[in-house]
């Protein structure tokens, strides 16, 4: 299993959603989040008086899923969360070694877990 953080632009998240349900990706967090990278600052205006802007809004996308369905997956939310200029985020991919169902106290496995039980 394999966990996805997408970091995306916060305008993008109806269309990268919308899009990975059309993969078949049902469950998954968003956070609102605020971070810096390569986006330069912008001016904002409060009651006012003039600031700058050095932490940008962003929405991060918590997926885990099973291996076979990671880079369609990424490649989805390149497709949805793209728009080509700087601030369009970044996507990270993490193992995932253990998973639990809290209601069930179950072990949740990946399905690349179960075909290998069945081969063995």
């Amino acid at each position: 299993m394999k966990k996805i953080e997408a970091i995306i632009r916060p305008e993008r998240i109806t269309e990268t959603i919308k899009q990975l349900k059309n993969i078949g990706i049902t469950g998954f967090t968003v956070s609102q989040v605020v971070g810096r990278g390569k986006q330069k600052d912008s001016q904002g205006v409060y009651r006012g008086k003039n600031y700058k802007v050095t932490l940008h809004p962003k929405v991060k996308l918590e997926i885990v899923l099973s291996d076979y369905m990671v880079e369609k997956t990424i490649q989805t939310i390149f497709a949805a969360a793209q728009t080509g200029e700087d601030g369009d985020g970044k996507i990270y991919v993490y193992p995932i070694l253990e998973a639990y169902n809290i209601r069930t106290g179950l072990a949740d496995f990946d399905i690349d877990d179960i075909v290998n039980q069945k081969e063995e």
